[in-house]
């Protein structure tokens, strides 16, 4: 009964809907565009470089080139929706497995902080630490420190991708690990976890099988701002050129790209631009209705 009068809750946000269907349909179209759009990312076409979208080109005579380029081709006559394919895969694999960590973080200094009154003041006082930190120039001295290692063990694409994720997963953890130490704080005295504790049952037994189910919600709330948080910043480090490598394409990349002709070729811009735009207010509205969903008191009214 709760599954379905949170599910009906949920539909009656139509933001949320259109949040789900927009990021159903970028998550799809990266994950498959290579079957539908098989050209290489990579592929260097001088001959056809600087090409425009294809209506800007449909009544032209080289309309006939145009269509083997819909979105048309960089400086370097790559393809762009190639690109778009490839660069959403990156941008929301590092999006996905950033906020994994940092859930997995924040979820546990926050049970840890507020089960344990004797940890909550040292674990507190170091989520305010890290809050009280500039988040950016921060990202880029972790960057610049410890890419040339990972690149020389894992590669540069995976090296990059590990040091992205795992900097972006330990800066973003805080939000997430004071919402759920609240929750905690609220459910340790609730007449269940008391007779919990009265019957023997150890602190670890009462954290899984009582309070991270009761915390759940927040935490899904809290992921889709998570998402939306480390697609932004991969984008940005991509974008300042201390991201991934120069020839492998994230949105971020090919803003950074796109920047020195926008004048020129504004479209190179908008396109990366509004797919990062899109799938990030389309997570966010995803979170506005969960917690609209999963909040008892607005399911009620």
């Amino acid at each position: 009964m709760t599954e379905r009068a949170t599910w009906t809750q949920f539909k009656r946000h139509k933001g949320a809907l259109i949040g789900v269907g927009v990021l159903g349909f970028v998550t799809l179209g990266v994950l498959l565009g290579d079957l539908l759009w098989g050209l290489d990312p990579q592929k260097l076409d001088i001959r056809n470089k600087n090409l425009r979208p294809i209506y800007t080109a449909i009544w032209d005579s080289a309309a006939a080139v145009q269509w083997a380029h819909p979105l048309g081709t960089d400086h370097l006559g790559r393809d762009a929706l190639a690109n778009m394919i490839a660069g959403g895969r990156t941008s929301l694999a590092v999006g996905w497995v950033a906020m994994s960590l940092s859930l997995l973080i924040g979820t546990v200094i926050g049970v840890l902080a507020g089960y344990f009154r004797r940890l909550d003041g040292l674990l507190m006082r170091f989520t305010d630490l890290v809050l009280s930190l500039p988040i950016l120039p921060l990202l880029l001295v972790a960057v610049t420190l410890f890419r040339d290692q990972l690149r020389s063990t894992f590669g540069p694409e995976q090296g990059m991708f590990i040091l992205i994720v795992g900097v972006v997963g330990l800066t973003s953890w805080m939000q997430t690990a004071r919402i759920v130490r609240s929750e905690v704080l609220a459910l340790k005295e609730r007449e269940f976890i008391l007779a919990a504790h009265s019957i023997g049952t150890t602190p670890g037994a009462i954290i899984r099988r009582h309070l991270l189910p009761n915390v759940i919600s927040p935490i899904m709330v809290s992921a889709t701002l998570g998402l939306a948080t480390a697609i932004i910043t991969e984008s940005a480090l991509s974008f300042l050129g201390v991201g991934f490598p120069p020839d492998y394409p994230t949105w971020g990349k090919m803003l950074a790209d796109a920047v020195p002709r926008m004048d020129q070729y504004p479209e190179r811009v908008i396109l990366p631009g509004l797919a990062i735009s899109l799938t990030v207010l389309s997570v966010n509205y995803i979170g506005d209705g969960l917690r609209d969903a999963l909040d008892p008191r607005i399911r009620r009214r």
